[in-house]
């Protein structure tokens, strides 16, 4: 194996995590992961990042969100001004081009 892999192997596993769970949630997930032929521990930290990457992305949506709800409510207090004649034209071509 080559150092740089090496290296990257070994500084990408220094940290642990434990958890005490029950017998049955035990034998759940090591059913789980021989079904998907990985090791138990390769199985509850795969489940582990996706879960924490839908957990990140789902709270990057609600703040996008939020902002347009705040976004939405600026316009409806600040409506932008009227359209001019420009504007005006457009929406008419645009009516005339595409009603069926």
């Amino acid at each position: 194996m080559p150092v740089a892999a090496r290296k990257k192997r070994t500084t990408a596993r220094n940290e642990r995590l434990e958890a005490r769970v029950s017998r049955e949630t035990k034998a759940l997930c090591q059913k789980a992961a021989q079904i998907q032929g990985s090791t138990l521990t390769e199985f509850v930290v795969n489940c582990a990042v996706e879960a924490a990457n839908r957990t990140i992305r789902e709270q990057g949506f609600a703040e996008l969100t939020k902002r347009d709800r705040i976004a939405f409510v600026e316009a409806l207090l600040n409506p932008a001004p009227a359209p001019n004649a420009k504007l005006q034209r457009a929406v008419r071509r645009h009516a005339q081009t595409f009603a069926g």
